[in-house]
């Protein structure tokens, strides 16, 4: 691959979504070593930060006898209630030890409106709010989005799909992430971001 005009987008490694934290992504801390390898490789690099208020409400804690990974109707739609995680300022908000964050040259921090939750590194779940990473992008001449991180089937899988919708090309590192995998839910992200043309390596 030609790496020129690419950007290398580090989706939510944080200490929280690795073994050990609130919401756990099996072999999530395994990525790591492969993601810091992979930096040198690009002119842009890009680290996405979940970071909530303790009061967000895509927190099941936050709904009087709602479960952990229960749906709810949201304006903006279907929301997963979550365990409380990567809550501002938090160890489990922090990254990973072990990842490289010195090279990034953004962090984008999303999840921070108490209202709505955001997956993706372009988009808040309205689609409609952007995180500005799509005008950061062209500014700096990016044509095409290299994704990994966790998780394969939220985060990362948004963010894919975002890319494109976005005019961007976007390749997902299939070794570079992990998955929750909840209710089928990988293999829905897979058949999604291959229909709208992502590449899979």
């Amino acid at each position: 691959m030609n790496n020129k005009n690419t950007a290398l987008l580090m989706i939510d490694i944080q200490n929280d979504f690795c073994p050990g934290g609130a919401l756990a992504v099996n072999e999530g801390d395994k990525i790591v070593e492969l993601v810091n390898g992979m930096q040198k490789d690009y002119p842009v690099l890009v680290l996405t930060q979940d970071w909530h208020p303790a009061d967000h409400s895509s927190f099941a804690a936050n709904h009087d006898g709602a479960e952990p990974f229960s749906m709810v109707e949201m304006p903006y739609g279907d929301q997963v209630l979550w365990p409380t995680h990567c809550v501002q300022g938090s160890e489990g908000a922090q990254f990973h030890r072990d990842l490289q964050t010195n090279n990034a040259h953004m962090i984008i921090r999303k999840g921070f409106r108490p209202q709505i939750d955001s997956y993706s590194a372009f988009f808040e779940n309205d689609q409609q709010t952007p995180t500005g990473l799509a005008g950061y992008l062209r500014e700096r001449g990016v044509e095409s989005v290299v994704l990994t991180g966790l998780a394969t089937d939220f985060c990362v899988n948004y963010s894919a799909l975002d890319a494109i919708k976005c005019g961007f090309n976007a390749s997902l590192i299939l070794e570079a992430c992990r998955a929750i995998d909840m209710d089928g839910s990988l293999d829905a992200a897979m058949d999604a971001m291959k229909n709208a043309g992502v590449e899979i390596i």
